[in-house]
Protein backbone atom coordinates (compact mmCIF):
# COMPACT_ATOMS: atom_id res chain seq x y z
CA UNK A 1 0.00 0.00 0.00
CA UNK A 2 2.75 2.17 0.74
CA UNK A 3 4.35 1.77 -2.82
CA UNK A 4 1.09 2.82 -4.68
CA UNK A 5 1.11 5.44 -2.37
CA UNK A 6 4.81 6.40 -3.00
CA UNK A 7 4.11 6.26 -6.67
CA UNK A 8 1.06 8.86 -6.58
CA UNK A 9 3.08 11.14 -5.06
CA UNK A 10 5.91 10.40 -7.70
CA UNK A 11 3.46 10.99 -9.99
CA UNK A 12 1.49 14.05 -8.57
CA UNK A 13 5.68 15.58 -7.77
CA UNK A 14 5.93 14.68 -11.66
CA UNK A 15 2.46 16.74 -13.11
CA UNK A 16 3.09 19.39 -10.40
CA UNK A 17 6.77 19.93 -12.07
CA UNK A 18 5.50 19.68 -15.71
CA UNK A 19 2.47 22.24 -14.87
CA UNK A 20 4.88 24.68 -13.36
CA UNK A 21 7.07 24.48 -16.83
CA UNK A 22 4.44 24.82 -19.17
CA UNK A 23 3.32 27.86 -17.20
CA UNK A 24 6.81 29.52 -17.40
CA UNK A 25 6.98 28.85 -20.85
CA UNK A 26 4.08 30.69 -20.72
CA UNK A 27 4.89 33.62 -18.61
CA UNK A 28 8.20 34.47 -20.47
CA UNK A 29 5.80 34.33 -24.04
CA UNK A 30 3.47 36.69 -22.36
CA UNK A 31 6.94 38.97 -21.35
CA UNK A 32 8.75 38.92 -24.36
CA UNK A 33 9.45 42.66 -25.40
CA UNK A 34 8.87 41.30 -28.79
CA UNK A 35 5.58 39.83 -29.37
CA UNK A 36 3.99 39.69 -25.92
CA UNK A 37 2.20 41.93 -23.66
CA UNK A 38 5.66 43.52 -22.84
CA UNK A 39 6.14 44.46 -26.53
CA UNK A 40 3.09 46.43 -25.98
CA UNK A 41 3.28 48.30 -22.70
CA UNK A 42 7.29 49.10 -23.83
CA UNK A 43 5.45 50.72 -27.02
CA UNK A 44 2.66 52.34 -24.89
CA UNK A 45 5.58 53.94 -22.85
CA UNK A 46 7.11 55.62 -25.86
CA UNK A 47 4.10 57.05 -27.15
CA UNK A 48 3.39 58.41 -23.50
CA UNK A 49 6.16 59.95 -23.63
CA UNK A 50 5.88 61.17 -27.34
CA UNK A 51 2.50 62.53 -26.45
CA UNK A 52 4.01 64.23 -23.08
CA UNK A 53 7.05 66.12 -25.42
CA UNK A 54 3.81 66.96 -27.98
CA UNK A 55 1.35 68.33 -25.33
CA UNK A 56 4.35 70.43 -23.63
CA UNK A 57 5.10 72.43 -26.98
CA UNK A 58 1.60 72.95 -27.67
CA UNK A 59 1.08 74.40 -24.17
CA UNK A 60 3.91 76.83 -25.15
CA UNK A 61 2.40 77.35 -28.51
CA UNK A 62 -0.90 78.29 -26.33
CA UNK A 63 0.69 80.25 -24.14
CA UNK A 64 2.03 82.18 -26.83
CA UNK A 65 -1.24 82.75 -28.50
CA UNK A 66 -3.06 83.73 -25.49
CA UNK A 67 -0.32 86.74 -25.37
CA UNK A 68 -0.40 87.69 -28.81
CA UNK A 69 -4.62 87.31 -28.63
CA UNK A 70 -4.43 90.00 -25.57
CA UNK A 71 -2.25 92.22 -27.38
CA UNK A 72 -4.37 92.16 -30.12
CA UNK A 73 -7.50 92.82 -28.03
CA UNK A 74 -6.36 95.71 -26.31
CA UNK A 75 -4.94 97.33 -29.53
CA UNK A 76 -8.51 96.76 -30.50
CA UNK A 77 -10.06 98.31 -27.98
CA UNK A 78 -7.94 101.45 -27.94
CA UNK A 79 -8.61 101.86 -31.90
CA UNK A 80 -12.40 101.50 -31.08
CA UNK A 81 -12.37 104.22 -28.19
CA UNK A 82 -10.49 106.60 -30.81
CA UNK A 83 -13.02 105.66 -33.38
CA UNK A 84 -15.89 106.93 -31.27
CA UNK A 85 -14.27 109.69 -30.88
CA UNK A 86 -13.72 110.39 -34.37
CA UNK A 87 -17.47 109.35 -34.76
CA UNK A 88 -19.00 111.62 -31.95
CA UNK A 89 -16.44 114.58 -33.40
CA UNK A 90 -18.31 114.31 -36.84
CA UNK A 91 -21.65 114.90 -34.97
CA UNK A 92 -20.02 119.38 -34.78
CA UNK A 93 -19.77 119.05 -38.65
CA UNK A 94 -22.95 120.50 -40.44
CA UNK A 95 -24.51 118.53 -43.22
CA UNK A 96 -24.08 118.93 -46.49
CA UNK A 97 -26.17 118.12 -49.77
CA UNK A 98 -25.39 116.14 -52.16
CA UNK A 99 -25.52 118.08 -55.39
CA UNK A 100 -28.43 117.04 -57.42
CA UNK A 101 -27.48 115.05 -60.50
CA UNK A 102 -28.70 116.75 -64.01
CA UNK A 103 -31.47 114.76 -65.12
CA UNK A 104 -30.76 112.74 -68.18
CA UNK A 105 -32.08 113.03 -71.66
CA UNK A 106 -34.50 110.47 -72.88
CA UNK A 107 -35.86 109.64 -75.81
CA UNK A 108 -38.91 109.62 -76.64
CA UNK A 109 -38.87 105.86 -78.65
CA UNK A 110 -36.40 104.74 -75.46
CA UNK A 111 -33.19 103.16 -75.67
CA UNK A 112 -31.61 103.01 -78.85
CA UNK A 113 -29.14 100.73 -79.73
CA UNK A 114 -26.22 101.74 -82.09
CA UNK A 115 -23.48 99.19 -83.88
CA UNK A 116 -20.03 100.44 -83.93
CA UNK A 117 -18.66 99.36 -87.05
CA UNK A 118 -14.87 100.23 -85.87
CA UNK A 119 -15.82 97.39 -83.29
CA UNK A 120 -16.10 94.52 -86.38
CA UNK A 121 -12.91 95.77 -88.19
CA UNK A 122 -10.53 95.04 -85.11
CA UNK A 123 -11.58 91.16 -85.73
Amino acid sequence: MEFIADILLVAGALGAGFYCYVLARRLSRFNDLETGVGGAVAVLSMQVDDLTKTLQVAQASAGASTESLVDLTDRAESVAKRLELMVASMHDIPDSAPAPRPPEPQSPLGPVFRRHEDMGAAQ
